[in-house]
């Protein structure tokens, strides 16, 4: 019998949402301390398998490495789910009893989720911990890359929420995976909100849905290395996060920014990290093995090693080698070292003082148009300000590990897995997702004067502003106990 999946996949996609419609209406009744008793369960669960999963995603993608890999897994398992502890997402949620308005958490519904080929185990345990905190129904479209790591993840996940008490159908995934059966996932009526992280050939049509849609893309975040900052942690921290899953975290510093009067000495201390400056010669061989002719990327280069990329391409590095280095100065359409390098390899600019920096950062950052990062080193507020002020970029990190600090570990940023693009109309956000940015408020506001100016009467309130002021808070105090405790949206 000959099967046409893409009709299958689109049957699939149309059955999902249905049935995941349904089931998130079940779940809009759950209490936030319920959602956040099957979130403990989910998350424990697989972090049980927190290994083997990574291990799995290496094998399948041929990405990365799978010790970074667990930390991933690990990070989103153990700090992501301590941060979601005590987050209220629906229900009651806030409020100003004094302005007499209450701030009502509402799920938005059923999300369809795309997660990228490069991390594709802790994005999934990321956004299923993220949907179920937040009272939706969420719908994996795995990477075709990914698809067996991502289907044992999700497998693990469901049976800990189903044996906890999630409705059955709230977390699901396609089994045949085409790109139809995606699109028609997309455009289904049911599906209220789309993430897409890391699969950029899907956004343009998820746009022309006219559903929101949340995009964390990667980019050619620069890093920008400022006279007055510490050069020695400086390299060390870009040599860290540029070589942790080889290259391929989103927010990881996709080139360098060096201000003239430091380079000597910021490049010795990229050096005694393991760097190796490439001569022309070489940085021409390595772009012809990272990219074909025609311009696409070359499969099999992806999140290797430096190491790796070095012997495939006839460079004779040192063996100790950690990262690939090439000097450049313009940034160019025609230069593969100005696109998109997600392996440990970065060119690197020098400028004469910081305003120049600035503008080829700004460059560097409009060049792909989907960058979400920037990190500086530096001891100047001032500096740090101006480029703060200045750059087209959802997140300024400052004197940190991009790749750690982008995703909140090693700075005070919500911990997450999907980074908001920077860049005007991608995506609807540039935080760094979190359970809110998957609810809308509802907002409650309490009569409190006429239109002539004088305080409207409330029930039980004597004569006089401050019996009435006092006669609505306790209203309100009772609004929030009910709501608080019946979980009712």
């Amino acid at each position: 019998m000959i099967i046409d999946n893409d009709l299958v996949s689109m049957q699939q996609a149309r059955i999902l949402a249905e049935d995941a419609f349904a089931a998130q209406k079940k779940l809009a009744l759950f209490s936030q301390e319920r959602l956040d008793a099957i979130v403990e369960a989910v998350a424990a669960a697989v972090e049980g398998h927190a290994r083997e999963l990574a291990v799995l995603s290496r094998e399948e993608t041929g990405y990365g490495n799978w010790r970074d890999k667990r930390i991933k897994n690990q990070f989103v398992c153990g700090y992501v789910r301590r941060h979601l502890r005590g987050m209220r997402c629906v229900g009651f949620v806030g409020g100003d009893r004094d302005a007499g308005t209450l701030d009502i958490g509402v799920p938005l519904g059923v999300i369809a989720a795309l997660c990228p080929v490069t991390s594709p185990v802790s994005t999934t345990i990321y956004k299923t911990l993220l949907a179920i905190k937040s009272g939706n129904a969420i719908i994996f479209s795995p990477h075709p890359g990914a698809a067996e790591c991502i289907g044992k993840t999700l497998d693990i996940m469901i049976a800990a929420a189903h044996e906890h008490g999630l409705p059955e159908d709230c977390v699901s995934r396609l089994h045949t995976v085409t790109a139809s059966g995606t699109l028609e996932l997309l455009r289904h009526p049911h599906v209220s909100l789309i993430m897409i992280t890391g699969a950029p050939a899907m956004f343009e049509a998820a746009r022309r849905t006219d559903k929101p849609v949340i995009y964390g893309g990667t980019g050619n975040g620069p890093a920008f290395v400022e006279r007055s900052a510490d050069i020695g942690r400086a390299a060390r921290d870009i040599i860290l996060s540029k070589t942790f899953d080889n290259g391929i975290a989103p927010s990881a510093e996709h080139s360098v920014v060096v201000e003239a009067c430091v380079e000597a000495e910021f490049k010795a201390a990229l050096a005694e990290n393991g760097a190796y400056f490439m001569n022309a010669e070489e940085a021409a061989k390595l772009a012809g093995l990272l990219f074909l002719p025609e311009g696409r990327r070359r499969k099999g280069v992806v999140g290797q090693t430096a190491r790796y990329l070095a012997e495939r391409a006839g460079i004779a590095a040192p063996e100790g080698v950690t990262v690939l280095v090439a000097d450049r100065r313009y940034v160019s359409d025609t230069d593969p070292y100005s696109r998109e390098l997600l392996a440990p390899v970065f060119p690197c600019f020098v400028e004469a003082d910081w305003r120049g920096a600035c503008e080829k950062c700004i460059e560097l950052l409009l060049h792909i148009r989907n960058a979400h990062s920037l990190v500086i080193h530096s001891g100047d507020e001032e500096v740090v300000r101006q480029f703060a002020l200045k750059k087209p970029v959802g997140r300024l990190l400052v004197n940190t590990p991009a790749a750690f600090g982008g995703i909140g570990a090693t700075t005070g940023l919500f911990p997450a897995m999907t980074l908001g693009g920077g860049a005007a109309g991608y995506g609807i956000t540039a935080d760094n997702v979190s359970p809110l940015n998957l609810i809308y408020i509802r907002k409650v506001g309490y009569g409190l004067r006429n239109l002539d100016g004088s305080a409207r009467d409330i029930p039980g309130a004597q004569s006089g502003p401050s019996q009435r002021i006092r006669a609505l808070q306790q209203i309100l105090a009772q609004a929030v106990t009910i709501i608080d405790k019946s979980g009712d949206r």
